[in-house]
């Protein structure tokens, strides 16, 4: 892994606090630098030989920035102390979606087959008296199918922005402006990224 910059000392860090507060969006780049060796230390915790280090580390570093944005420094704890709780969370949430989306099972995977050795698929032993369950079906694969290729397509940022945009895996759902506060950028780079994910996706659709 490589290496980071050296953690703040309380005092750089309450100096950096303060000039965030005012304004100044440097101090808000450095305290995000200087605590990188913190998101490092907590992927190390999750790290698995499935699992891209990378793709870790950014999700991490999704959390940190959402620490630093809504840190208070007037609750008396350290940065690093909230944002380890923030950094913690953010990895586990993609672990868990990264989970769901595997065990997600398409209705046309076969179970086995039948006397005369013709293969069954789980939809063939599905009984249903509605007109539209071969739709259902369809939508059903169509959301595991976006499911897979988020993972597989898109960047860490990308999903996030999805998820954040659109509710998906449940979460709830935020407009640009309120994406853009909460990763401290743009809400016009929000929309670019955005645009950009869907593009992707969309090829397979």
């Amino acid at each position: 892994m490589k290496s980071f910059p050296q953690p703040l000392t309380a005092a750089e860090e309450r100096e950096y606090l303060q000039r965030y507060t005012e304004g100044d969006l440097t101090a808000k780049h450095i305290l995000i630098e200087r605590n990188l060796r913190l998101v490092a230390h907590i992927v190390k915790k999750y790290q698995s030989g499935e699992e891209d280090v990378e793709d870790l580390l950014s999700i991490g570093t999704i959390g940190l920035i959402k620490a630093v944005v809504t840190f208070n420094p007037a609750k008396n704890v350290r940065l690093g102390t909230y944002a380890a709780r923030c950094i913690e969370n953010e990895i586990l949430m993609y672990l868990r979606s990264r989970k769901k989306t595997m065990r997600e099972i398409s209705l046309y995977e076969p179970i086995g087959t039948d006397r005369e050795g013709n293969e069954i698929q789980l939809f063939d032993v599905i009984e249903t008296e509605e007109d539209d369950a071969h739709q259902k079906v369809e939508t059903r694969d169509d959301v595991r199918l976006l499911y897979q290729k988020m993972e597989s397509e898109l960047s860490p940022r990308e999903r996030l922005v999805l998820k954040m945009r659109y509710g998906l895996y449940n979460e709830e759902e935020y407009t640009q402006r309120e994406i853009a506060a909460q990763l401290g950028i743009s809400r016009s780079y929000v929309s670019r990224i955005e645009k950009s994910a869907i593009e992707k996706l969309r090829r397979y659709f």
